[in-house]
């Protein structure tokens, strides 16, 4: 756009002397303070979105003395705090009403991402709670956590036969595999699960 453009002639501007004067003329609210009152504070709680407005002096004393709790019991201010930390927005539980008492979560998962029995440890054939290098090393061969010793040799031959490069014609290419497997195996045999 060019400076010589008739646009410009019908832009309009308030003038400066209108602003200055609007700011101007707010006088602080602090008893007997007849400075300009250019800074917000707020009013309180219940008061959300009222200030007064104070000269920087008084402003700054205000905000020292400050607090949005006074009147407030302890068990207010605790109920607060734990309402602060969802954003004081509504939340529901995960609890199915028919077993709450149970205490049983329901959650409707149509894809079966949530295994209902993830808060059982996982034991093996033996009753034994599984440990966590346990638990991977048998993923690792592919079997349940209530995989027995037969079940453990038995899966463990069928992959060396699979990934071996010499029973596989010499294939290379699942080498790591091999490696992962062998080392699972070692470790369950080291703990006694084999």
């Amino acid at each position: 756009m060019k400076l010589t453009s008739k646009y410009f002639d019908s832009i309009r501007v308030k003038p400066e002397d209108d602003r200055s004067q609007q700011n101007e003329g707010a006088v602080c609210n602090w008893r007997s303070c007849e400075r300009p009152g250019k800074f917000p504070a707020p009013k309180g709680r219940d008061k959300e979105g009222e200030y007064y407005l104070f000269c920087q002096h008084h402003v700054r004393e205000y905000n020292k003395k400050y607090n949005y709790f006074v009147g407030m019991d302890a068990d207010d201010i605790v109920d607060y705090q734990k309402e602060a930390s969802t954003g004081h927005r509504p939340t529901w539980s995960f609890k199915d009403k028919d077993k709450a008492s149970s205490g049983k979560v329901s959650i409707d998962d149509p894809l079966n991402f949530i295994d209902d029995d993830t808060d059982q440890p996982q034991k093996n054939a033996a009753g034994r709670r599984l440990r966590n290098l346990e638990r991977k090393s048998l993923d690792e061969l592919g079997l349940p956590a209530s995989a027995s010793k037969d079940d453990i040799k038995m899966r463990y031959k069928e992959l060396v036969k699979r990934h071996h490069p010499d029973l596989n014609g010499g294939d290379r290419t699942s080498e790591d595999k091999l490696r992962e497997v062998i080392t699972a195996y070692n470790y369950l045999k080291k703990v006694g699960m084999v």
